[in-house]
């Protein structure tokens, strides 16, 4: 069960993992080594899964973001989910989703040409509805 200051750990951590445990302590009302063991205790009950980084797709030259609803012609998923795992350099997000859709796929792309292909190539496999991403 967590407490408040498990909740305020993983709040600070959130916002910044490569924060010292010094720093988190500080911001939590404990010591480092305290802090440290809080810290050790999530990640081994599995509640820290892992550390991330969070990327600028724009800045690296992806400066399409598009969010595609899939819908499969099938109940054999697997040419989709091939296709997505070939093309996975595109690819943020694959969420199998319930609803009006069987899939919510998130991707990026560096021009509207190669969105174009990609979705000529999708569209053999299955339908979508395409909608981009403006302004995050």
């Amino acid at each position: 069960m967590l407490d408040n200051t498990d909740i305020n750990i993983l709040d600070e951590l959130s916002k910044n993992s490569r924060i010292t445990m010094k720093e988190l302590g500080e911001k939590v009302h404990l010591t480092g080594p305290a802090t440290s063991a809080r810290v050790a205790k999530l990640e081994d009950s599995g509640i820290i899964e892992g550390y991330t980084i969070k990327v600028n797709q724009v800045k690296m030259g992806y400066s399409v973001h598009a969010i595609i609803h899939i819908y499969t012609k099938s109940t054999n998923h697997q040419p989709y989910l091939s296709f997505i795992k070939k093309l996975n350099q595109y690819v943020i997000n694959n969420y199998k989703i319930s609803g009006e859709s069987c899939y919510l796929l998130e991707c990026k792309f560096q021009t509207n040409e190669i969105l174009n292909e990609f979705l000529t190539d999708l569209s053999n496999l299955v339908s979508y509805k395409l909608s981009i991403v403006i302004n995050k």
